[in-house]
């Protein structure tokens, strides 16, 4: 099992040195799972040397662009190519209707000669809250994170985490610094990818690095940090974390 890094970097990556945060993971059978689906997908795939036919099963976090908006992309490529199904799409509940009203609707809907949803482009399997979803042998737990507050709602995002060949890994996708609310997560996993911005003012909204130095050592051994925005890069090994992950890096899980 292996987990391939498209990319590493934030919403606001702007060019070819990095990409946005979205996740290959491969089974042993060559089979791939897209983790997050972002407007430059089509970009960090082709780099790999992979196309929308490598695409049959997608998962994804939450609605932001750099998670979802090559979804249009996918959609539209797959239909249109005879020689492809409907990828699976992967997604919690509550993000269905959502997804297909407020993000992908207005280019999606008219087709010539009739009118479109999300079903006709993707199978969608629906994930319920606390529920375990299988794809092809692994089984995967969405967590969710507190990512925005929308009002007085969070909006929903879901972080992963699976065991693969006994390495128990957490992806957290899209979270603030709330350690209160996954320290149990921290604890569980032996691997975790988190989404870490670099500013020296904190957003509010990505977990900063500055509030994930006050994480205990042990935490802190077990991370690889994402999700990081253009430009320098504080010494994060030096700190006691793994590192910062490079575009197009490569985790094998043997």
């Amino acid at each position: 099992m292996k987990l391939i890094f498209l990319g590493s970097g934030s919403a606001f990556t702007v060019n070819n040195e990095n990409y946005h945060s979205n996740m290959l993971l491969v089974d042993d059978t060559d089979a791939k799972l897209l983790i997050d689906c972002g407007s430059d997908a089509r970009l960090s795939l082709a780099e790999l040397g992979f196309t929308y036919k490598d695409i049959h099963d997608v998962y994804i976090s939450h609605l932001h662009a750099d998670h979802a908006g090559g979804l249009e992309w996918l959609g539209f490529t797959s239909y249109f190519d005879p020689s492809c199904h409907r990828p699976n799409l992967y997604i919690h509940h509550s993000l269905q209707t959502p997804l297909w009203e407020k993000v992908l609707s207005g280019g999606m809907t008219s087709l010539q000669g009739s009118i479109a949803d999300l079903s006709t482009y993707f199978k969608v399997h629906l994930i319920n809250d606390n529920e375990v979803f299988k794809w092809n042998k692994l089984s995967l737990q969405t967590v969710q994170t507190v990512h925005v507050m929308n009002g007085f709602k969070i909006l929903p995002s879901f972080g992963l985490i699976f065991t693969a060949n006994g390495t128990k890994v957490f992806i957290t996708t899209d979270t603030q610094f709330a350690p209160a609310q996954i320290c149990d997560f921290y604890e569980w996993a032996d691997i975790i990818f988190q989404d870490c911005e670099t500013t020296k003012t904190t957003s509010g909204v990505h977990a900063n690095y500055v509030e994930l130095l006050t994480l205990t050592p042990k935490i802190r051994s077990k991370m690889w940090l994402y999700h990081y925005n253009p430009g320098p890069l504080p010494n994060a090994k030096k700190d006691g974390f793994h590192g910062f992950v490079a575009k197009g890096q490569v985790f094998d899980f043997g």
